[in-house]
């Protein structure tokens, strides 16, 4: 049976980085560069660690935003980190670094030296949305009264 090349499904990945910048947008709201929002991330009575949203750079139509999370299990291993580029003018907002590695292609050929997914641009960016999500059900900012 022949293998088929991935395809990248650029319709999805669009869908998920708008979703995401609305999403950013709603967590960062009229943060300026330098600025900090930190996150507690709650459940059931339990503090399950902070997300913390961090303005990099801002342009007119350009905000980098490093997204981290730190909680209970931080002297084990490393939380997640992230550096998210926020592009106003399509209104879309893009993993552009994870865990230090930067600049990931829409495909890749399977196996590679890196062991990247064929579609690991749309997970990680996917995975993006997942963790802001839940940010957004679940957290509460120390700096704000209550999240929109």
């Amino acid at each position: 049976m022949a293998r088929t090349a991935y395809v990248t499904d650029l319709k999805s990945l669009q869908g998920e980085c708008s979703a995401n910048y609305m999403r950013m947008i709603r967590l960062v709201g009229d943060m300026e560069s330098g600025q900090q929002r930190d996150i507690a991330l709650h459940g059931d009575d339990q503090h399950f660690g902070d997300l913390h949203l961090k303005i990099l750079e801002q342009a007119p139509y350009t905000t980098m935003v490093e997204v981290t999370q730190s909680g209970p299990l931080d002297a084990v291993i490393e939380g997640p980190k992230m550096r998210v580029h926020l592009y106003h003018d399509v209104r879309m907002a893009e993993v552009t670094d994870f865990q230090r590695e930067r600049h990931f292609s829409g495909r890749y050929r399977y196996p590679n030296a890196r062991m990247h997914q064929p579609d690991e641009k749309l997970q990680l960016n996917r995975f993006l949305g997942e963790w802001l999500a839940h940010g957004l059900a679940h957290g509460h900012a120390y700096d704000m009264p209550e999240l929109p």
